[in-house]
């Protein structure tokens, strides 16, 4: 399960497919060459994302890990 204060290298290491969900959403991540220290919450942050905004992203970020397991 993906949580706001897992690491983007956490994430991104256990699961591949969020670096381009992040990405379509302005979030720093591996592939766009920014570093990947800090958390999801931190790194959405810095983007100026509420905090609605912040959990949407990982709610739909399971919901994509729920539907990738079927």
């Amino acid at each position: 399960m993906i949580s706001r204060e897992m690491t983007i290298e956490d994430l991104v290491n256990e699961y591949p497919d969020s670096v381009t969900f992040l990405m379509k959403r302005g979030i720093r991540c591996l592939r766009c060459g920014e570093p990947s220290w800090g958390s999801i919450e931190s790194a959405a942050r810095e983007k100026n994302f509420s905090e609605d905004e912040i959990t949407q992203i990982v709610d739909e970020m399971n919901e994509m890990l729920v539907k990738n397991k079927k």
